[in-house]
């Protein structure tokens, strides 16, 4: 995870203080000592660094909290605010407006990734219903518009650019205007890379904007040039008016934290960042989310947006189904497909609690070859079978060696499979039916999902967990990979599940 070294530091200080009988200000200095050593080893300013230890010291006065108060919570409770202090810039980034058209044109120096980074951003808001497309305005770079190209067709976003036009002005302008007269809805202009020295190259760019006139100037930033970005980041604000960040290269770079804290000093939002290569490598920066998930405590906020993103409630066939505590195998076989959907199940894993510290490397490419075994053993069932509840198979048992031998695998794994549909099963009665608790909930106004208290994401965290299989810590990757498409495929459920109650409650 990015920053995992850090966040592990961190998590280490604030669970020392747990094992001090008494809590005073010899324990609160060495906690704020040790912390401060682990942000300057990430290379976290050292203003700033300063300035996270004196708030804590000023809010946090040993001599002056009142009896009853726990002392440890305080203190955990105000280094962790903090911490996202030290990445909050204080001001809201641009959001895309539906209906109109939302320009967004991309600046950076060379080699920060933003070729890359424009197709995933186009692909994020493409998964989100967006109508989007890209206009490569490179003509500086060789190879930049097939670059594009070959992403863009990749993800299957329409794109625009030219080999035979040099001026990247007109191409920016002719790309924007022929994709605003198709009624798209996100049209992202990829611009050539130039360092704040570079004063032709800067004045290119100010024409590009200047015909363009996009709603959101993004400055695309390489994660590891650490306190370097503060000053690159100014000299881009200045000349384009740079309206969010997204620092990419975060996939374990020490110098990262102090990339994050140079930009927000800048006070200009961090929108995303980009921890890896893959198109599914960008993850929405929000403070709070970002500490929590350096600190191992998981993002679940995260977790349910993701798998929200795949519309599983639109689905009027499974709805009806959980409604009435049903769950075919051909509902788990449909589960499978949409799971196949949401990117690599390593990231959904260390988004949950408890499992950011665990290694998951190789596991993505063991996921789906798992995936794609299980549906091969429904594809070999026949339509009666699949639209069963299983039970078939426990009266007629010959079946099970008649699956094996058409999917090529045993009828122990037939057998495993059916297990798994019996556990999934169990846990849609538990809300359908009757006496499920979506009746129980009964009838009242709908809630927004993305707007639930504190308490109440609490209410989902402590309901996720109850259904996570136990133990998953201390596992090799080769026995996490058995119930790490199971956890996955519990999450879809536990994500309609719990949006449902809430929106019925």
């Amino acid at each position: 995870m990015v920053l995992a070294d850090l966040g592990r530091r961190i998590n280490s200080a604030l669970a020392q203080i747990n094992k001090e009988p008494v809590i005073d200000a010899k324990v609160l200095d060495a906690l704020l000592k040790e912390i401060c050593a682990a942000l300057l080893g990430s290379d976290v300013n050292v203003r700033l660094v300063s300035t996270l230890r004196n708030n804590v010291k000023n809010i946090v006065n040993i001599q002056e909290i009142a009896a009853g108060i726990n002392k440890r919570k305080l203190i955990q409770k105000v280094v962790f605010d903090e911490l996202c202090k030290l990445v909050e810039p204080g001001v809201e980034p641009y959001k895309p407006k539906k209906g109109g058209v939302n320009i967004i044109m991309f600046v950076g120096l060379q080699g920060s990734g933003k070729t890359t980074t424009c197709t995933k951003l186009a692909y994020h808001y493409q998964r989100k219903g967006w109508k989007v497309c890209l206009v490569c305005a490179d003509t500086f770079r060789a190879g930049a518009f097939d670059q594009l190209k070959q992403n863009a067709t990749k993800a299957k976003i329409p794109y625009y650019g030219s080999y035979t036009e040099t001026d990247p002005v007109q191409i920016a302008h002719e790309g924007v205007e022929k994709f605003k007269k198709e009624g798209f809805e996100i049209i992202i202009v990829d611009t050539s890379g130039r360092h704040k020295q570079e004063v032709e190259l800067f004045e290119e760019m100010k024409q590009i904007s200047a015909v363009v006139n996009p709603n959101n100037t993004i400055f695309v930033m390489d994660g590891t040039i650490g306190q370097a970005a503060e000053l690159q980041a100014k000299a881009f604000h200045e000349a384009a008016e740079i309206g969010s960040i997204i620092i990419t290269k975060m996939d374990g770079h020490a110098k990262g934290g102090g990339a994050i804290s140079a930009v927000a000093a800048t006070h200009s939002p961090i929108i995303f960042i980009g921890t890896g290569e893959h198109i599914h490598d960008l993850e929405r920066f929000e403070s709070r989310r970002f500490i929590q998930k350096m600190l191992g405590m998981g993002d679940i906020s995260g977790l349910m947006e993701t798998v929200q993103d795949l519309k599983l409630d639109q689905n009027k066939n499974l709805m009806k189904n959980l409604e009435q505590g049903i769950f075919t195998i051909r509902d788990m076989y449909e589960q499978f497909q949409n799971i196949s959907q949401l990117g690599p199940l390593s990231k959904m894993m260390q988004m949950m609690p408890g499992m950011s510290e665990m290694n998951f490397e190789g596991s993505d490419e063991l996921g789906a070859q798992r995936i794609k075994r299980l549906m091969t053993i429904m594809d070999s069932m026949s339509e009666s079978e699949l639209d069963s509840d299983g039970k078939i198979f426990l009266t007629q048992p010959k079946r099970l060696q008649r699956i094996a031998c058409g999917s090529g695998t045993s009828v122990k794994e037939v057998e495993e499979l059916l297990l798994q549909h019996k556990a999934f099963q169990g846990m849609v009665k538990k809300f359908g039916g009757n006496k499920g608790l979506f009746k129980n909930m009964g009838a009242g106004p709908g809630m927004d999902n993305s707007k639930l208290s504190p308490q109440q994401m609490q209410q989902k965290m402590a309901q996720m967990q109850r259904m996570m299989p136990r133990g998953m810590q201390g596992m090799n990757i080769n026995n996490v990979m058995k119930q790490m498409v199971s956890i996955i495929t519990t999450v879809t459920f536990e994500s309609l599940i719990i949006k449902k109650s809430f929106t019925n409650y």
